[in-house]
């Protein structure tokens, strides 16, 4: 009889980008991309975002595929994202894993402040770091969400649960993806759980405009 879907453990390799901050220990913002870019991408646009005191990790999604195919004589482009519709919680429990021995080896390194986390994703990582975040209560201080959504279970899972994170949930007008409609409920939902959220929304379609770039940035800086 044929035996289906048993399992081999491998171990895989994960990749990110560091800045460290102005002094050490620094607090941490870690950057996650979304679907079909990568860490080089979120890192130039961490660094926007960032107080000049903040240590930088982006971290590249561990799925990787081929954006566009090989050009003669060219460079074969490939882009990252977090999920896949094949057992989407083993990505869910990777993302964690990821995160949890990313801000381990920064504060073990002595490059950051384990208690001034900061998590920010853009897109499809938006919803992954709100499950984090509300899972591993105790981890970050705050989490910044731009153009993305919040998890499809968030008023039904058992696992997320009220902590003491700031939240900053920006939205664009124009955005195809999460449009206005899409997002209309999301302060309310957020603020079931979280300490404090901001939610602010701009003039922008799917993407990240230099007015969002200066509200994190102010948003970082502030006491608390």
């Amino acid at each position: 009889m044929t035996q289906i879907d048993r399992i081999l453990e491998a171990r895989i390799n994960l990749y990110y980008d560091l800045r460290p901050g102005a002094n050490s220990p620094a607090p941490l913002l870690i950057a996650l991309h979304g679907y079909g870019a990568n860490k080089r991408y979120m890192m130039r646009e961490a660094e926007l975002m960032a107080p000049e005191q903040f240590a930088i990790a982006s971290l590249q999604g561990f799925h990787q595929h081929m954006r566009e195919p090989r050009e003669a004589g060219g460079p074969m482009r490939f882009g990252f994202g977090w999920l896949t519709n094949f057992r989407t919680e083993e990505s869910v429990a990777i993302h964690h894993r990821a995160l949890l021995d990313l801000i381990e080896t920064l504060s073990d390194e002595g490059f950051v402040d384990p208690k001034r986390v900061y998590l920010l994703g853009f897109s499809q990582s938006c919803a992954l770091n709100y499950r984090f975040a509300f899972t591993h209560t105790d981890r970050l201080r705050g989490v910044v969400g731009i153009c993305g959504g919040i998890p499809g279970d968030w008023e039904t899972s058992p696992t997320y649960r009220e902590a003491d994170i700031d939240v900053l949930h920006l939205t664009g007008t124009r955005d195809e993806f999460y449009t206005p409609e899409r997002v209309r409920d999301y302060e309310r939902q957020l603020k079931t759980r979280a300490r404090s959220v901001t939610f602010r929304s701009y003039d922008a379609t799917h993407e990240i405009v230099p007015e969002m770039r200066s509200d994190v940035v102010q948003w970082l800086t502030q006491p608390g």
